[in-house]
């Protein structure tokens, strides 16, 4: 009887040590890696409903991609990185990246397109374990517009202002149009009677600036008004220039005043002298010129920099009438303060047609002046629709000041 209890309780004893070392789990590092999705080279999902299209209103050489992002795209700790655009010739061929973008990108533009050829692309998004399976588009061809509609607005501000001139040039061949007096231009007669009657010479300044300025252009313009009056009444005309170029349409345009004049006998090629292209040297020359010559009007008409001030105040020690002319900004006070008379900005380029009292030229300028008019007031209905709209915040307010906004703006 004992035995049996003893091996009863033996059996129990091993049957408990069993269990116990067979329900111990194995440690974690024993269990085999699980795979990761996100790790999954292929585990970031494509952009949808990919497509392209020629770039609208451009000059070619460009095609436009849209698409759909990833669905990966912009979610909490997103995968997504970027886009990647590839390009072939062939759907079948071999694709190669040409641009890309950045995550959270719809849209991107391939500018390295030949016109004419048609493209594939795919769209692949791109992820720190590698990228998702291609999104198809094309083909799609690059071409030139002919007409850029996003400026169509400078189209319709062209066709008023060409309307204003042709009506105004129309207008001038019926009767006498208003032009208000320029100071500056009005004393032109009087500096060169006021030279006469002292029996000394004219000096005339076409700035520093060669042919291409439209400043030198509007200068040699007066001084072939200028030239007309000293051929009538015989006074010396003296005219130092920087530029070859203008030394030789400088002769021209005095040559044919003198001409119109009915004196080409007085008319001499040395009145237009070229001294040289080197600035303070020019205006070295031309401050000894005024010195030893001592002329009794200066005229500066053109383009000019920091020799305006030196020159001006050279004339005024002189006691010379001087009358100055620029579209300079910085060099304006100068010629303000030193000089009798300064056309400011486009009173320079108006003289041309003031002078001559032409119809045509004089009808041209009124339809600038009334584009300019139209400028103005469109300017001044935006600020007060504008201001008004943000007060009231009338929404049909803000639809008008915004629609005219545009139409003043450089892309429509």
């Amino acid at each position: 009887m004992r035995k049996g209890l003893v091996l009863a309780v033996l059996l129990l004893a091993v049957a408990a040590f069993t269990v116990h070392a067979q329900g111990e789990p194995p440690a974690q590092a024993d269990l085999p890696a699980q795979a990761d999705p996100v790790a999954d080279s292929r585990s970031v999902r494509p952009p949808a409903r990919a497509r392209a299209y020629d770039t609208p209103n451009d000059h070619g050489g460009s095609i436009t991609l849209e698409w759909e992002i990833s669905p990966d795209d912009g979610a909490p700790a997103s995968p997504v990185t970027g886009y990647d655009i590839l390009r072939s010739e062939s759907p079948d061929g071999s694709f190669e990246s040409v641009t890309g973008t950045v995550g959270g990108a719809t849209i991107c533009t391939d500018n390295s397109a030949e016109d004419g050829i048609e493209y594939y692309y795919q769209v692949v998004a791109l992820a720190a374990a590698g990228s998702s399976d291609p999104a198809a588009a094309g083909p799609a061809a690059a071409s030139q517009q002919w007409v850029d509609w996003t400026r169509i607005n400078l189209l319709v501000i062209s066709v008023i202002l060409v309307a204003a001139i042709i009506t105004y040039v129309y207008l001038s061949t019926t009767r006498d149009l208003y032009i208000r007096k320029i100071a500056g231009l009005e004393a032109v007669n009087e500096a060169v009677g006021r030279a006469t009657e002292m029996g000394r010479s004219i000096l005339f300044v076409p700035g520093i600036q060669d042919m291409d300025n439209v400043q030198t252009v509007a200068g040699v313009a007066i001084l072939g008004h200028i030239a007309q009056r000293t051929a009538t009444y015989e006074t010396d005309l003296n005219v130092p220039v920087s530029r070859s170029i203008v030394m030789s349409v400088g002769r021209e345009v005095v040559k044919q005043a003198y001409l119109q004049a009915g004196r080409p006998d007085l008319y001499n090629d040395d009145m237009i002298q070229y001294i040289t292209d080197e600035q303070f040297g020019y205006v070295a020359a031309v401050d000894g010129i005024m010195v030893r010559e001592r002329p009794a009007a200066c005229f500066y008409l053109g383009a000019f920099f920091a020799e305006s001030l030196i020159l001006a105040e050279t004339g005024n020690s002189i006691g010379a009438i001087q009358v100055a002319g620029t579209a300079m900004p910085t060099q304006l006070p100068f010629f303000v303060a030193a000089c009798d008379y300064t056309l400011i900005g486009e009173e320079l380029f108006a003289a041309s047609a003031y002078l001559s009292k032409d119809k045509k030229m004089l009808g041209s300028l009124k339809g600038q002046d009334a584009g300019k008019a139209i400028a103005m007031v469109a300017i001044l209905l935006g600020v007060g629709l504008g201001t008004l709209a943000t007060i009231t915040g009338n929404d049909g307010l803000m639809s008008t000041f915004r629609l005219l906004r545009r139409l003043f703006s450089l892309n429509f």
